[in-house]
C-alpha cells in the first residue's frame, strides 16, 4: 500500500465529499452514525475549516490528521460482495473518550452548526474506543432527563433515558479524532425501519463483543478503523436494492483500490501469490470477489444467480 500523504488523503476525503451517492460512517463495531445526502438536497457550508457541510437531516465535518490512513477493500459473502474505505488511525492516537456510563460533556462547541453550540453534549458511555457517541439537547425538559441519566449505564434498567429517547429525539453526535456526523433525522420507534439518510445504529449485542471492525475487514495491524467512505456499489443501491450493474462504479473503486488497498490482497486476487502471508480468511474473500465480478462483468447486468439480502453487520 502506497504511503499516505497528508495532502492524497485531503484530496481523497474532498472528492468524496462532492458525491452525494458517497455514504459515510463514523464509530465502531456494534455503534455507527451514518451520513448520506440526496443528490440535490441543499446543503450548508460550515463555519469554520472543517471538510463537510451541514443538511437539515445531518451533517459531517472532517478533520484529517497526518496520520490517518485511508484502506479501500472489498469483503465478499455468499452470492454477493461489500466494498469501503475505512480511515483509519494508528492504535496509539486513536482513543477518545472510553467513558462506561451517561457522562455530560457541557457545550458543543464544535457543533458543525453555530446554532448547536450553546446546545448540552452527553456522552452515552458505550465505551467505544475509537469514537464518543453522544447526545444533543437544547430543551430544558431534554436536558433535565439526560442528566438523571448521568453516572449510570445507558442500558441499566433504572435509567430514564433509554424509555424516553424516541420522544424526547435529541441530536446524536458521533465523535471521532478524525471529525464527527451530527443526525437531526427522527430516531425510528420499535418495529420501525431507520430512515433514509442520516441516522445512527447502536446495537448492544455487537458491542458486547468489544470489537473494533468487523473481522472480515482486513485492517492492518496496528491500526484502528474510526470511519468510513462509502463509494456507491456497482449492483446495489444505497438502501441495498439491486440495480443494473454499473461498470463505470465497479470501474471508479478498482481505482480506489489500486491506490488505498492492500497490495498482497490485490495480488490474491488477480491469482497473483503474494509476497508475504495474508490471512487465509481475508484471501477466501478477494478470490470470492474476483469471481462474482468477473460473472458481473461478463454479463453487464443485474446479476441474478442468487444475491443474497445485505447483512445486518459484517461479523
Amino acid at each position: 500500500m502506497a504511503p499516505a500523504g497528508a495532502a492524497a488523503v485531503a484530496a481523497l476525503l474532498r472528492e468524496a465529499l462532492t458525491d452525494p451517492d458517497t455514504a459515510w460512517s463514523l464509530g465502531s463495531f456494534g455503534a455507527l452514525a451514518e451520513f448520506m445526502r440526496a443528490p440535490g438536497e441543499a446543503v450548508r457550508p460550515l463555519p469554520d475549516a472543517r471538510l463537510g457541510f451541514a443538511t437539515a437531516r445531518g451533517a459531517i465535518a472532517l478533520t484529517p490528521t497526518a496520520d490517518l490512513r485511508p484502506v479501500a477493500y472489498e469483503t465478499g459473502f455468499s452470492g454477493g460482495y461489500n466494498h469501503a474505505v475505512a480511515l483509519c488511525l494508528p492504535a496509539s492516537a486513536c482513543a477518545m473518550g472510553g467513558r462506561t456510563t451517561v457522562t455530560e460533556l457541557g457545550p458543543d462547541r464544535e457543533a458543525a452548526r453555530a446554532e448547536d453550540r450553546a446546545a448540552i453534549l452527553f456522552d452515552l458511555g458505550l465505551g467505544l474506543r475509537a469514537a464518543d457517541a453522544c447526545l444533543r439537547a437544547h430543551d430544558p425538559e431534554v436536558i433535565a432527563c439526560l442528566r438523571a441519566g448521568a453516572g449510570k449505564p445507558l442500558f441499566a434498567a433504572d435509567n430514564p433515558i433509554g424509555p424516553r429517547l424516541v420522544a424526547m429525539c435529541p441530536h446524536r453526535v458521533f465523535r471521532a479524532r478524525i471529525g464527527r456526523i451530527e443526525v437531526y433525522a427522527p430516531i425510528p420507534g420499535p418495529g420501525e425501519m431507520s430512515p433514509e439518510g442520516p441516522c445512527t445504529r447502536v446495537l448492544p449485542q455487537l458491542l458486547r463483543a468489544g470489537r473494533t471492525h468487523a473481522a472480515t475487514a482486513p485492517i492492518p495491524d496496528g491500526f484502528v478503523p474510526c470511519g468510513g467512505l462509502h463509494p456507491p456499489h456497482p449492483y446495489k443501491d444505497a438502501t441495498g436494492r439491486r440495480i443494473a450493474f454499473d461498470p463505470a462504479r465497479h470501474a471508479s473503486f478498482q481505482a480506489l483500490l489500486e491506490r488505498w488497498g492492500d497490495p498482497e490482497l490485490l495480488a490474491v486476487k488477480r491469482g497473483m501469490a503474494p509476497s508475504r502471508p495474508v490471512s487465509p480468511r481475508h484471501a477466501r474473500s478477494a478470490l470470492r470477489v474476483a469471481a462474482l465480478q468477473a460473472q458481473l462483468l461478463g454479463s453487464r447486468a443485474e446479476y441474478s444467480t442468487g444475491l443474497d439480502p445485505l447483512p445486518a453487520a459484517d461479523a
